[in-house]
């Protein structure tokens, strides 16, 4: 359904390290900066990306905004959040684990990103 996502960053460096770092517990590589300063992690299911805005002004999270990964179990969503707080990310939501949705079990674990970005790792039990 999508073909990339891209998200507004007010330090590239930082949400870089972030990212890095959280998506590698769910088996990607590390983003490659390109030559305008953003930074981009492709794979054959799409594009997951980080930008200052164009704009030149701070980046504001979107209100309401949530952006999902997929993880394969919930002891990588576990490893997710761990890394996640780690390196600049605070918590947020409640505490990872197991929700009833009207799709089933979910097992879910929410972050903020350096930015303030809502993110979270979800494991479809």
């Amino acid at each position: 359904m999508f073909s990339h996502i891209m998200l507004g960053t007010n330090d590239i460096e930082a949400s870089k390290a972030f990212y890095d770092a959280t998506l590698a517990t769910l088996g990607y590589e590390p983003g490659v900066i390109d030559q305008k300063g953003r930074c981009f992690y492709v794979n054959k299911s799409g594009v997951f990306a980080l930008t200052k805005p164009i704009d030149g002004e701070a980046v504001l999270p979107g209100n309401g905004s949530t952006i999902g990964f997929a993880a394969s179990d919930s002891q990588s969503a576990d490893a997710w959040h761990a890394a996640g707080l780690a390196n600049g990310g605070t918590a947020c939501e409640d505490p990872p684990g197991i929700r009833e949705g009207s799709s089933g079990s979910l097992y879910l674990a929410y972050l903020r990103d350096p930015s303030g970005n809502k993110i979270c790792a979800l494991h479809r039990m």
